[in-house]
């Protein structure tokens, strides 16, 4: 029998609130080049280089978050190993593989060290969500062969 405990609750709300977090930065990068300018002493086309790759992280960052949602939701429902999970995990992995892409190109533009580091652990992040995916697959195929003999 599956029991829901705090953490589970827990999880689900920090993954809302950082969904809903994500939404209103990614509304709010376009207004931000003051900022921008200041922070990273920039100029004006630099500015808008730094806000497309803020704005295609943010957004590729959000689809992860909606994504943990829907995972969350089977979780919270008491049957987490569906097929519905690992495109879930495939997505986010992608999504994650798409993130370090960007940062890749930010990294031929404009090379900083924290640009290796968000590189590395969204490669990291991939590799994770496709092992996972895996994991899960193989656990749908023993969980389906298990009801079938019963």
């Amino acid at each position: 029998m599956y029991q829901k405990s705090i953490v589970h609750y827990v999880t689900k709300v920090c993954v809302d609130i950082l969904f809903y977090i994500g939404i209103i930065c990614c509304i709010l990068i376009p207004f931000s080049s003051s900022i921008l300018l200041k922070y990273f002493n920039a100029t004006d086309r630099a500015a808008l280089f730094i806000k497309v790759v803020l704005e295609a992280s943010g957004l590729c960052s959000v689809y992860i978050m909606w994504q943990l949602k829907v995972i969350f939701k089977t979780l919270m429902d008491g049957n987490p190993f569906i097929h519905a999970n690992v495109g879930a995990l495939r997505k986010i992995a992608m999504s994650c593989l798409v993130i370090s892409l960007i940062y890749v190109l930010k990294l031929i533009v404009m090379p900083t060290i924290s640009t290796v580091v968000i590189i590395a652990i969204f490669v990291i992040a991939c590799l994770l969500c496709l092992t996972l995916k895996d994991l899960f697959k193989q656990s749908i195929y023993y969980k389906d062969e298990n009801d079938l003999t019963v």
